[in-house]
């Protein structure tokens, strides 16, 4: 079935279900608000009733017999989403939804990311998921399809992390895990509260801390990480709360960087030498802070008030040769980056009826800035005529960033019979740039510059009930994603200043969908198909500078199957599979065609199966399948990794001691020790695409906990 999007429909149309309501508001009654609002802090979305394709995965889930440090461990199990470990902390993991994202070469771009109602992703775009503590996850909701854009900018996904409430009666954890390669993580975690939540002065809390080392599976490739999550809520009056959220991490990653096809079949865990000779290495700080303020204004009324600020600071060497730093217009082979964020978020919820249908409506305001101090320096240094490879030399490069938002936004929930429901909202995004360079030297010219940014990105869905247990619906919205300040950073042929030439890229996506409760078990589908315009590719890489441009048109077109089933209370089945076609629709690559290529970084299909026996004591044992096709590495389809599946198993033991609970469990990842590559770096300039993964590897886990009775 081909889906055809109507591209010239005006905006107006989607927007209508939105402004139509605004105008006249009659008696109060109450209604049921869905789904999406800016800041998704709270929103405890339902996979059956959210018309949209959503999964969610619990914080027990992602805990069962896993390492519990990386985001990719339990998900796997999400049509759509493509998260990958790089086997490389220097470089975060590789996340993509749909396909978007799959570009990024470090960090997460294309996708927007929440921790318990902060941004993980900052207002350009760019994100990371160094501060995520599985340890305390409450639920993990990834949305997927057009009412994705309402959360703005980059929003081509959405994972949105919750973590824990603390709930009495109080709980004291401890949890040790060992694995392969020298990997090991210990942590502790203390919840509880006093009351139940309902009286004025009420307080619940989560305090988690973790210490993760590794020697790493590939040489140079070291890593260790400190986290801390607290979470502390606190019943003001009967009709309001405050909750205030904290959490800090510290890394410190060597980079091993990628190999050739030829380096990698000959050895996958070396690394080149220029690795070795700048020792390549990033170290990360990140402190940040959120206030969530809710009241219930009225029966009808609901006002959510979110503050958030923190600060990043990163410092990155990099095995870029020193010949090339010494090009006048280089911005050196060291990164020195210092980031501080904050923003607020403010909503509005109303409950009323507009000729005679319930209506809920939310409106609000998001507001985020960033301050960015970026300098660069040479990686390498002389003294007395020797050269010191791997340490910070001369500055290459001094700026000094601004990027901010301000979206004011709008979302309806209309109940138009008793089987049919419209839920529509839309968001004017503006996003602005303002860069300050503060190295200007002969040969390296002034690139300051700014630029600014405007989109409405609507988005409607239209459901019907077949009965208490299967809905289908119907979906279409429009959304953007901005450059980086990276990608705005330089023009092509030497000129000075920034790239404001470069567009966002704009897509409009419809999608049809159904879901259906089994048992105990949902059944999901869904069918989409995204248009992207002025999607933005490397324009040119030369002198150390990489410049961006607004090239040709992309087509992705896909279907996704999940099914998750319990059964016999302590069997659970979940099994996934997604069909991506992703392609270029135009020459996007130059002077080498790739149109009718297929988009890097993506796989056409994906699989997943999974199947755990797990009572609540006594022995439970899991199996897992995870399957991945060829994924091209670079435009023009003369790079891929080839496909793969790998099967882990684990296997384990729960005791219940009075107030003591125990947990130990072991388990074995690439069972049948397939060699593959884990991850790509899309067009990677020297050939060296491939990250490779693990062979067989293996873990004990221990969990200790006492409840305070």
């Amino acid at each position: 079935m081909q889906i055809r999007l109507l591209r010239q429909v005006p905006v107006t149309l989607l927007m209508l279900p939105v402004v139509l309501p605004l105008t006249a508001l009659a008696a109060s009654a109450s209604g049921n608000t869905m789904v999406v609002s800016a800041a998704p802090t709270g929103s405890g979305l339902s996979e059956l009733d959210t018309p949209a394709a959503l999964n969610v995965v619990s914080g027990d889930e992602m805990r069962q017999s896993a390492p519990r440090v990386n985001l990719s461990e339990n998900l796997s199990s999400v049509p759509g989403l493509q998260i990958q470990n790089r086997q490389n902390y220097a470089q975060d993991l590789q996340i993509s939804v749909r396909g978007f994202g799959s570009r990024s070469t470090y960090g997460v771009r294309g996708v927007r990311m929440f921790v318990d109602g902060i941004p993980a992703t900052m207002p350009d775009g760019q994100g990371q998921t160094s501060n995520i503590d599985i340890n305390s996850i409450d639920r993990v909701e990834v949305l997927r399809g057009p009412f994705s854009a309402l959360y703005g900018n980059a929003s081509g996904g959405v994972i949105n992390v919750e973590t824990q409430t603390g709930q009495q009666p109080p709980t004291l954890e401890t949890s040790s895990w060992y694995g392969s390669y020298g990997s090991w993580r210990n942590s502790v975690k203390a919840s509880g509260a006093t009351g139940d939540g309902t009286q004025a002065g009420d307080v619940n809390y989560t305090v988690s801390a973790s210490r993760f080392t590794t020697h790493g599976y590939r040489d140079h490739s070291a890593a260790q990480k400190n986290l801390g999550n607290a979470k502390l809520g606190v019943r003001i009056d009967d009709v309001s709360t405050l909750t205030l959220i904290f959490n800090s991490v510290h890394q410190e990653a060597q980079d091993p960087g990628g190999l050739t096809a030829d380096l990698w079949r000959d050895n996958p865990r070396q690394v080149v030498s220029n690795v070795l000779l700048y020792n390549t290495r990033k170290t990360v700080d990140q402190t940040q802070g959120g206030l969530h303020y809710q009241r219930q204004m009225s029966e009808n009324d609901d006002l959510s008030l979110m503050m958030y600020a923190g600060v990043r600071e990163t410092k990155q060497f990099q095995s870029i040769p020193a010949n090339f730093q010494r090009n006048p217009s280089h911005p050196g082979g060291v990164i020195d980056l210092t980031r501080h964020y904050q923003g607020i978020d403010t909503r509005w919820t109303h409950r009323d009826r507009l000729f005679s249908l319930p209506v809920a409506i939310t409106g609000g305001l998001d507001y985020e800035t960033m301050t960015e101090q970026r300098k660069g320096y040479e990686n390498f240094s002389v003294s007395n005529g020797t050269t010191r490879y791997g340490t910070r030399g001369d500055m290459r490069r001094n700026e000094r960033n601004l990027m901010w938002n301000l979206d004011p936004y709008v979302q309806t929930a209309w109940q138009l019979t008793d089987k049919l429901s419209l839920d529509a909202g839309v968001r004017f995004s503006t996003v602005n740039f303002d860069s300050n360079d503060h190295y200007v030297t002969n040969g390296n010219g002034d690139d300051s510059g700014e630029a600014r940014y405007h989109k409405w990105l609507p988005a409607a869905s239209l459901k019907y009930a077949i009965d208490n247990s299967w809905n289908a619906w119907v979906s279409a919205g429009r959304g953007f994603e901005t450059p980086t300040i990276n990608e705005l950073s330089y023009r092509s042929d030497n000129q000075t200043g920034l790239n404001i030439g470069l567009k966002p890229a704009t897509s409009d996506t419809v999608e049809l969908g159904s879901k259906k409760r089994l048992g105990n078990g949902l059944l999901t589908a869904a069918l989409f198909q995204t248009d992207t315009r002025d999607e933005i590719v490397v324009d040119s890489s030369s002198g150390g500078r990489t410049t961006y441009k607004n090239a040709g048109e992309t087509r992705r077109r896909g279907l996704e199957l999940a099914f998750d089933q319990q059964f016999n209370w302590d069997w659970h089945l979940k099994m996934a599979w997604t069909l991506l076609d992703a392609r270029y629709r135009s020459n996007a690559c130059g002077t080498e065609s790739c149109e009718g290529e297929r988009i890097p970084g993506i796989a056409h299909n994906m699989a997943y199966a999974g199947l755990e026996y797990a009572p609540e004591q006594g022995w439970y044992a899991g199996a897992e399948v995870r399957y991945l096709s060829q994924i091209q590495a670079d435009d023009s389809g003369d790079a891929a990794a080839p496909a793969y599946s790998v099967t882990s198993l684990n296997s384990g033991y729960k005791w219940q001691l009075a107030d003591w609970a125990v947990d130990l469990f072991g388990r074995v990842d690439n069972l049948f020790d397939r060699e593959y590559v884990g991850s790509v770096i899309v067009n990677e300039s020297n050939g060296r695409y491939f990250e490779p993964a693990p062979g067989r590897n293996y873990s004990l886990g221990l969990t200790l906990s006492y409840t305070f009775q």
